[in-house]
């Protein structure tokens, strides 16, 4: 599929948090933050914004070029996964929601899952218009990263927030990375993990 992508600027900001936003509306995940369905309308598309803002700080963001996908991507070093597990989430929870303990309890999980030893691409979010989903967009997208990953040898890593991305996931090449993450009395996360591939 032939799909024109490119680096999101500054300029994108406000087009990519809408798309984020309508994206993972109804995630299990998402849908587990904000229990109360106004209360998700009213705050999500604040979440989107605070995980874009790192993006922008700690790795990049892609874009297809006709707006309708996104990936969020950053460069973990080795040891550097854990350095803000304590702080982070709280930071997060006090910029986005301050009532919602479950955004600082969500950052603090998938922090202490997430790989320290190894660096790696960390593949964040990937956000598809809902019309455009099961069109080969998501593949599409991460692809040049994941070519790089390859050709570089670097390891990439993620969370499937549903059964749906995970199988997407396991077709690029990633595998389950040991337990799966079950949050408290809400949906279950995959960890994965990919390995680069000889080229």
């Amino acid at each position: 599929m032939g799909v024109a992508i490119r680096r999101a600027g500054e300029s994108d900001r406000a087009d990519v948090i809408r798309l984020l936003d309508e994206a993972f509306m109804r995630d299990p995940v998402s849908s587990w933050l904000f229990p109360d369905e106004g209360r998700r309308r009213d705050r999500h598309g604040a979440l989107m914004g605070a995980f874009l803002d790192l993006a922008f700080a700690e790795g990049h963001v892609d874009v297809a070029e006709d707006g309708s996908a996104a990936a969020l991507w950053w460069s973990v070093s080795a040891g550097s996964a854990h350095e803000d597990a304590a702080e982070g989430p709280a930071l997060l929870r006090h910029a986005v929601d301050p009532d919602n303990e479950r955004i600082e309890v969500i950052g603090r999980l998938t922090s202490e899952i997430h790989p320290a030893d190894r660096p790696h691409q960390y593949l964040h979010m990937i956000a598809v218009k809902p019309e455009r989903q099961r069109q080969g967009m998501g593949s599409a997208l991460v692809a040049p990263v994941l070519e790089r990953c390859d050709r570089e040898g670097l390891h990439a890593y993620l969370e499937a927030s549903n059964a749906r991305s995970r199988e997407l996931y396991l077709r690029l090449g990633f595998a389950d990375l040991g337990s799966t993450l079950d949050l408290p009395e809400g949906p279950r996360m995959w960890p994965m993990w990919r390995e680069p591939r000889t080229v």
